[in-house]
């Protein structure tokens, strides 16, 4: 018999690959701390994503139960015309979910003191096996395993690979969230219970419905989320897009409210010119649209002694495989149920990473392939 405490993973990131982490750790008996750098509680400007197995399997594994529905349920997949006609309908039911649906759920399965806010890493190092992480705030931390769930510019990731970064593909996904009541009858009439595309020369637009405020799914009470995939050649076409309301330059994305009014009715003319009348429609009403560069980025390994990467910050896989989330929950739970069947970390970790690391460079491939034959970026590549 041996009173040794349990493991304890120090879980850089409390956005949904850190939480997925966190709660598959408990349910193996894990001692878990989550780390987030921003000082207040996360908001869902991720807006909508597909409801994976992977999502809904990490949550059984974890046994976490939500009450009432996980998303909205769509039945058929539309594609329409540049007028707006169908050209293609077929029965393909799936569900559609939110960020902050998803991101909640975790949150609430976690106990009071587990997660810390306004903590970011500053440096870590090991020794032997035990990791240690410093904090900018000077906390310090002591555990046996370190997990970078701290996103495409992940902080853990810079501390071992210090020349990888996120590459930019030559698209960007404009987005919007709006009420379900906000949009007129004729799109409403069209778009109600379908997962609708357009595809166009350099383009592709989708728009499904997903949870509203406080999560609700009702009819009446939940959200349109629409995407737009565009062409956008890098230098100063990408730069003016990038640059928020205050002339700052962001990396990646604008988020809600700081798109620059010019840009954001640049969006809205050109949905005009080229979008069906129901997808017009969506954007038009929509009062703060944002933007998302579309971005490659993989690792050459995910497991740095007792320092690991996950979700994307090990992997960005692009969109259109639909499987950002899910990649994040499925890391988690193969890291969950490998040390749980294997008594040496190191061990565990190796095995981990030889499984992930397939599953990841298979989706980034997939996700690549997708992408620049939608919006026409030729043969696909690394």
């Amino acid at each position: 018999m041996t009173d040794a405490a349990p493991p304890r993973a120090l879980v850089i990131g409390g956005s949904l690959a850190g939480l997925f982490t966190a709660t598959a750790l408990r349910a193996i008996g894990w001692r878990v701390d989550v780390f987030e750098r921003s000082p207040s509680a996360l908001d869902s400007r991720g807006g909508g994503i597909v409801l994976q197995p992977d999502v809904v399997q990490a949550l059984r594994f974890a046994g976490i139960a939500h009450e009432g529905a996980l998303g909205v349920r769509s039945g058929d997949r539309i594609f329409l015309d540049r007028h707006g006609q169908v050209l293609q309908r077929m029965a393909m039911p799936q569900t559609q979910t939110s960020w902050s649906l998803v991101h909640g759920t975790l949150a609430r399965a976690l106990p009071d003191g587990i997660g810390h806010r306004g903590e970011t890493l500053a440096g870590f190092e090991t020794a032997g096996h035990t990791v240690t992480a410093h904090f900018a705030s000077g906390r310090v931390e002591r555990g046996d395993l370190l997990v970078g769930a701290d996103g495409p510019l992940s902080t853990v990731r810079a501390a071992v690979l210090p020349q990888l970064a996120p590459a930019y593909a030559g698209y960007t996904a404009w987005r919007g969230l709006l009420p379900e009541g906000a949009l007129t009858e004729r799109a409403t009439a069209q778009l109600g219970g379908t997962f609708a595309f357009q595809d166009g020369p350099g383009f592709q637009f989708l728009a499904y419905l997903v949870p509203g405020q406080d999560d609700r799914t009702t009819p009446g009470a939940r959200r349109w989320n629409w995407v737009w995939h565009r062409r956008l050649d890098a230098g100063a076409p990408f730069d003016a897009a990038m640059t928020d309301t205050h002339g700052r330059r962001r990396a990646y994305s604008v988020p809600p409210g700081a798109l620059r009014p010019e840009i954001a009715q640049g969006v809205r003319n050109a949905a005009h010119a080229s979008l069906a009348p129901s997808f017009s429609d969506l954007v038009a009403a929509t009062e703060e649209p944002f933007a998302q560069a579309i971005t490659d980025l993989r690792v050459p390994t995910m497991v740095f002694g007792r320092a690991i990467v996950l979700g994307d910050a090990a992997f960005i896989p692009r969109p259109h495989t639909a499987g950002g989330a899910a990649k994040a929950a499925a890391d988690a739970m193969a890291l969950a149920q490998a040390l749980r069947s294997v008594a040496d970390v190191d061990e565990a970790l190796a095995g981990w990473n030889r499984s992930q690391m397939r599953v990841g460079t298979a989706m980034c491939d997939r996700g690549i392939a997708l992408g620049n034959s939608i919006v026409g970026l030729g043969r696909a590549g690394r």
